[in-house]
Parts: structure tokens; sequence; C-alpha cells
């Protein structure tokens, strides 16, 4: 199945069987590839989408729509609009696999490295680091929802995300969090999920870390939790009626590192999981790790990840937190 973008975007073709399981793009005729962030955010098996009106894709929710811990969190437990993400939205992709795969920014078929690769040999992208957030979700396949982010500045050597980089397990464990919140979709998932649904993903979950020159991978293993498990076998389908938005931020644990602000931000609108591209080869990066053959991959991924992350811990891992603003979108 093949797909030709307009005039002013790159020339993409799907193929569904290829390795990468992604969209391959060449240039249109005179274009160069010196844009490489436009290449990858038009790429991918999820393409961008309105933010209100948006179906299967996926959009940029504002910073200020997530509320974090403000600059008097431990004297008043005061949580404020966090200002717009540290990071750019830069794409999505909805993979489907038979192993799971980590530590994909490492694979040789990646599309995003292959891009930015291509922008460097036209003198562009030589300073931006991507941040990427792999959700490994567990099924009779694997399916991966992998968000990547862009840094154009350097990342000053005394700040938070800096040390989360550079320290080791215990420290990214005790700090990597997820704001959880469903715009759109049937009441039992509102209600179970709630408005703002934070969560210590390296506390409730097993996060494995990459770090390369110009990057940084947080693989996030859902099968990792039996309750999480026991959820995703339970859940019923509701993902091609749900619009979830996802904020990853470091958590701030003392006075000087206040306010937090989120690293960055994607709304999932509406998916088909026939959208999900197959990655039909186990090249390096894929772990061979069992499925789960009893449970049928059906439209509920994002409904079981959802709920999943909600429930993981109750208690201070995982919590429904009360949002002043929980009427806004």
């Amino acid at each position: 199945m093949a797909s030709t973008a307009g005039e002013d975007k790159p020339s993409c073709t799907y193929e569904n069987g290829h390795a990468n399981g992604v969209v391959k793009c060449s240039p249109t005729p005179g274009e160069s590839f010196s844009n490489w962030q436009e290449e990858v955010k038009n790429g991918g098996s999820l393409r961008p989408v309105d933010l209100e009106t948006g179906v299967n894709g996926w959009a940029t929710p504002p910073g200020q729509s997530f509320h974090v811990r403000g600059s008097n969190y431990f004297a008043k437990k005061h949580k404020s609009a966090s200002h717009e993400s540290v990071f750019k939205p830069l794409g999505v992709d909805w993979l489907r696999s038979h192993c799971r795969l980590d530590h994909v920014l490492a694979r040789h078929d990646n599309r995003v490295m292959q891009a930015l690769q291509r922008g460097h040999a036209n003198g562009h992208g030589l300073k931006d680091f991507i941040l990427a957030v792999n959700l490994q979700i567990p099924g009779r396949d694997y399916h991966h929802a992998i968000f990547y982010f862009v840094l154009e500045d350097p990342i000053p050597s005394h700040s938070l995300l800096y040390r989360f980089i550079h320290e080791d397990d215990a420290f990214r464990n005790s700090r990597f969090k997820l704001i959880n919140r469903i715009i759109k979709g049937p009441w039992i998932v509102r209600a179970t999920v709630g408005n703002h649904a934070a969560c210590l993903l390296g506390k409730a979950l097993t996060c494995n870390y990459h770090k390369g020159s110009n990057y940084f991978e947080i693989d996030v293993d859902v099968s990792s939790s039996a309750l999480a498990n026991a959820i995703l076998h339970l859940a019923l389908g509701y993902v091609n009626s749900v619009s979830v938005d996802m904020a990853f931020l470091i958590e701030a644990q003392t006075e000087e590192e206040l306010p937090e602000r989120i690293l960055g931000a994607v709304r999932i609108s509406q998916i088909e999981m026939a959208s999900a591209a197959l990655v039909a080869d186990p090249l390096d990066g894929a772990t061979h790790v069992s499925a789960h053959p009893r449970v049928p991959i059906r439209e509920s991924s994002w409904k079981r990840l959802s709920r999943s992350i909600s429930f993981l811990g109750q208690g201070s891992k995982c919590s429904k937190e009360t949002d002043p603003h929980a009427g806004e979108t």
C-alpha cells in the first residue's frame, strides 16, 4: 500500500512487510532531507492529526493542559500548569512484532536515526538530541507505541534532565513519571482512569534505559507487572473510541528542582489496531520474550495500557490526582 504526500512533503511508501515496519520516505524532486524533523513527523504508521478533531493519529497537547508540582509544592502541595514541554514532538511509531523490541534507536533500520543521519549529511541537526519512550504492550503479538521528541539546545549540566540521563537506573526509576489523561472515551474509561492519573513508571513497571551520544531511550515493559497483565487479560476493547493524552516528566523531589516541567507530551486519538505496522524480522534490538497466546489482540491495547498504568501501584507508585482544572482540555 502506497501513499504520496503533498508537494511540500517527502514521498512516502508504507510497506507492511518491510523489516523496519514503518513508512519509508524519499525526497520529492528537487528536495533534500535538510528538514529531517519534518520527515520524521510525517512518516510512521501513525500520522499527525488535528488536536481536536483528528482520528487514528497523534497530536501535541499544550503543556499547560498538564498540572505539575509548582514552585511552592512542598509547602502548600500546590500544582500549577506546566510550561511548554522541554522537547519538541517529533513523531510516533505504532508497531506490531512477534518479539519485544528493545533499544529501537540502536537498530540500523530505525527511521528516526536514519533521517537524523541524512540531516547531518546536509549540515542540519548536528546538535539535536532525541528522547524516545517505547511502551511495550504484550499480547498475542507485542505492540509498541514509540514516542519521539527532540531537543535542539544543549542540556545544561546542572539540570535535573542532565542528572536523569547520566545517573544510574535507581535514580531514573525514582523519578520517571507519567501523567495520563483521558480526553475522549466511554464513561467506564473515564471512571477507571480519572482525568489526571499520575504514575512513577520506574517504580510500577520495569523500565530499561539506553543512552547514546545524541539520544536517550526509555523502554517501558508493561508485562513486568502481574497486576498489569491481569488487567490486560480482562480489559475490553475501546481503542477506536478513546483519545488519551500522555505527558512524560522527571519528578521533582527537592525545593531546588521545582517547578516541574513536562519533557514531552502526545495525544493518541482513536487509533485503529490495523494501523500498527508489522516488524517482520527479529533484527538486532528484538528480544525473544514469550508472547501471551491466550490474550487476543483486539482493539484494546490503549485502554489496557491506560488502566494498567492507573492501577499498578494503588499506593505510592501511582495515583489518581484531583485536578481543579479537571473539566478543561
